[in-house]
């Protein structure tokens, strides 16, 4: 698996659609929010918990159509298919170097982009944290998704039309552990479910994920 890992990081690194790509679409969305609803920092401080993680899961979609699309195009899906390490270690290989070149860069990237929108900083911590417990999810989600429609043409809208709901509940909870604690309020329960959420996610994505596989290669 770690061999999966380290050659799908490599092919991320070499393309350029995992870690610039998300990254720049993270800054492009905090950079325009200000524009959008006005410069007052008041207003900013109360919505950047809000826009901070809806940029986050935004930028975690545009290279999901990508995780078993190519694979599937040059004949590596079949070979895989074959290999020693069972279809669920595949998935959860796939899941973990989109998390490493994605949600862990937009995760770093977070407080500091933070800023721009006038977060308290009290609230820099708990968006860090908040974001770390919950990208996984995102990552692990997106690759049963992108295992649903890898024998699609131009599947990508549908990938993020069946993702989108899926998602929901992470950003929900998510986007609560980082208000309540930019507002120095506990935010234990919240960060409770948010790490249950990805506990699940880790247990049954990698499972969907490899049943979905099985079915469009037959």
């Amino acid at each position: 698996m770690s061999a999966l890992v380290l050659r799908d990081l490599a092919l991320a690194f070499r393309s350029g659609g995992g870690f610039g790509l998300a990254l720049a679409f993270f800054l492009i969305v905090t950079v325009l929010v200000p524009f959008g609803i006005g410069p007052e920092s008041g207003r900013l401080a109360l919505v950047a918990p809000g826009i901070l993680w809806m940029g986050a899961l935004l930028s975690c979609l545009l290279s999901l159509d990508r995780l078993f699309a190519l694979d599937r195009e040059d004949g590596t899906l079949e070979l895989l298919a074959t290999a020693p390490v069972p279809l669920e270690g595949v998935a959860a290989a796939k899941a973990l170097a989109h998390w490493l070149t994605t949600g862990l860069p937009l995760t770093l990237a977070a407080p500091a982009l933070g800023i721009l929108l006038n977060l308290p900083a009290a609230g820099y911590w708990p968006i860090f944290v908040s974001l770390l417990i919950g990208t996984p999810a995102l990552s692990l989600i997106g690759t049963f998704g992108a295992a649903l429609t890898v024998g699609l043409k131009r599947g990508g809208l549908l990938l993020s039309l069946l993702v989108l709901p899926l998602y929901i509940p992470t950003l929900i909870f998510g986007a609560e552990v980082a208000r309540r604690g930019a507002e120095g309020l506990a935010a234990g329960a919240a960060l409770l479910l948010l790490g249950a959420i990805t506990a699940g996610c880790l247990a049954l994505a990698p499972l969907a994920a490899a049943a979905a596989l099985r079915i469009n290669m037959r």
